[in-house]
């Protein structure tokens, strides 16, 4: 190399221009989002380097210094205007959110789908109690919420710890938590403990991180459109654990906006040299592009959308009134997504819905649900419920409660209402977060409610701690009411929320019992048992009795009446 190094200048430009193109391959992961940058600015960049050229031109060929002056000052207006208007306003991403309304498969629901396989714990007493769990040299990565084996779980790696970089180059991610979403008290041990080994991570450092393998793994024009967003870890369908990256894919010329981009699939086990190679060379995982999930039955009805897309996509419905409708004057169905303060984990969230029996052609399964609510801060009513497929679907459904005139409280409004409820609490240390969508039908209808977890915070800390027991509340959004429920007992909220608010629906709704208790046939059974105990009492034999003693009637008297106290009994 030295000896071709000295031939000339020839032979140096080609060594230089050698060692540019070999370094511009290998790291491909360290510029790619200079790239990414370029193509969501394209037209920006252009019109603002063809203006750039046209008055440098004009510059140059200006004899007078106040001439030139003038076109400086323009050349400072012009770009001063342009972040003003484009960012300043947020007219940028106006346009953008408008593209991606347009490039969306609406479908208006006529009444809500029913929730299924509720999650008890919210995220951030997942992650406490995830690292309660682990060694100081670990941590674990972003909990998902999953489907794995027919159950909702959360999963997650256990991977080496950020702060300590020799394990990060060594060491490999060996392990991960797979935790029942259903449960009050999710068990990090035993079989919540799966021994799997990636030798590619989220925290690896170099070719074994996650995102450089993964844009390693792009082709020249993908390195222009695609990105990585969020880790999973699931089985695939042959039953082995993989990691799946979601990506984001970003279309369009003019405003281009971030849409879903299918998944990379990252396989486990220990990489030797050969798999080093590979990574530094032409990255590591499979690519499904979107087009091409239905095909893989592991990653339909799944949760593998980017959350940056579907924020965008439910962002999008403000335009559901025409263009200019978000803009000041207008706000008729301008609407925001409502993110509390006190709360770590925002929309969207991800939720198990059940469409059986709507005939909209929607898969049971994940939806990233958004509760939307009018621009205004003091408004808080519920304006839209929107169900973005988690699995990239695309589809977006929404349904209008606004439009209904159902007058619904919205998330924003939840917290003072669960606060209000329980005024004993100390609520400086103990928020109510997460107020995820419960919707059943009861009560002869579908209803809307919120369930929330009341999650502990320490003074000397931002974190909220997880709950051994948490304390669940229901607010119905129509009543404002708020029922407590029993974490333990999942199977008898239904129960609990009728009991509270049985009366208060027949006053209102002018609801009968039978409409309370559609299927239950014993309402009328207490008549029936009274009458039948006056006639015994009348010492007037029924004809029932006819040929029977008189104590087998005394034993039929008290059973009679003791049927009669439990149904009396459960009907209070």
């Amino acid at each position: 190399m030295k000896n071709y190094w000295n031939k000339g200048g020839k032979q140096k430009r080609i060594v230089i221009i050698g060692a540019i193109i070999l370094l511009l391959f290998f790291l491909r992961d360290d510029y790619q989002p200079a790239l990414l940058f370029v193509r969501k600015y394209f037209f920006i960049i252009l019109i603002a380097g063809l203006f750039l050229w046209f008055t440098l031109l004009k510059f140059r060929a200006a004899l007078g210094a106040g001439k030139r002056i003038l076109i400086l000052m323009g050349i400072v207006l012009f770009f001063a205007t342009g972040w003003f208007l484009g960012w300043k306003t947020g007219l940028y991403s106006y346009m953008q959110l408008y593209n991606v309304y347009n490039n969306l498969e609406l479908v208006a629901l006529e009444e809500l789908p029913l929730t299924q396989n509720e999650r008890i714990q919210p995220y951030n007493n997942i992650v406490t109690m995830a690292y309660e769990s682990i060694g100081e040299t670990q941590e674990v990565s972003p909990p998902q919420l999953v489907r794995v084996d027919s159950t909702n779980q959360w999963t997650m790696a256990v991977q080496p710890a950020k702060e300590y970089s020799w394990q990060r180059m060594s060491d490999n991610t060996e392990e991960l938590f797979a935790v029942e979403s259903t449960s009050p008290f999710p068990r990090f041990a035993d079989k919540s403990r799966i021994p799997v080994t990636f030798a590619i991570g989220e925290s690896l450092a170099f070719s074994r991180n996650t995102y450089n393998a993964v844009v390693q793994r792009f082709n020249f024009f993908q390195l222009f459109t695609l990105a990585p967003s969020e880790v999973f870890y699931m089985k695939d369908d042959s039953g082995k654990w993989v990691q799946v990256v979601s990506l984001i894919k970003w279309k369009g010329f003019f405003f281009p906006y971030p849409s879903y981009g299918g998944v990379m699939v990252i396989e486990p086990g220990e990489h030797d040299a050969g798999d080093y190679l590979e990574r530094i060379t032409i990255g590591m995982g499979t690519y499904i592009p979107a087009e091409e999930i239905n095909q893989h039955p592991f990653l339909t009805r799944q949760n593998t959308l980017s959350e940056n897309v579907s924020r965008m996509q439910a962002q999008s419905l403000q335009f559901l009134g025409g263009f200019t409708d978000p803009l000041p004057w207008n706000m008729e169905t301008a609407v925001k997504i409502p993110d509390l303060k006190d709360d770590e984990n925002q929309q969207p969230f991800v939720t198990d819905f059940n469409f059986n029996g709507m005939n909209i052609g929607a898969e049971n399964g994940f939806y990233h649900w958004f509760g939307l609510e009018p621009i205004g801060e003091e408004r808080t009513s519920l304006a839209f419920s929107v169900f973005v497929p988690a699995d990239g679907t695309d589809k977006l459904y929404y349904y209008n409660h606004a439009a209904k005139k159902e007058g619904l409280a919205g998330v924003s409004a939840m917290p003072l209402k669960v606060i209000e409820s329980r005024k004993e609490y100390d609520w400086s240390v103990n928020k109510p977060v997460e107020f995820r969508p419960f919707i059943k039908k009861i009560g002869s209808r579908k209803r809307l409610f919120m369930l929330s977890t009341v999650a502990a915070v320490r003074d000397d800390s931002k974190k909220f701690d997880g709950a051994a027991t948490p304390d669940l509340a229901l607010i119905d959004t129509e009543y404002r009411d708020v029922i407590w429920v029993d974490a333990k007992h999942p199977s008898q909220w239904e129960s609990q929320i009728l009991q509270q608010m049985r009366e208060t629906w027949k006053t209102s709704e002018r609801l009968k019992d039978e409409d309370l208790h559609p299927n239950r046939t014993d309402i009328d059974v207490p008549r029936v048992v009274i009458d039948s105990i006056k006639f015994s009492r009348a010492d007037k034999e029924p004809p029932i009795f006819k040929k029977k003693d008189s104590l087998t009637i005394l034993k039929q008297r008290d059973s009679l009446r003791a049927a009669a106290q439990r149904v009396l009994d459960s009907l209070n």
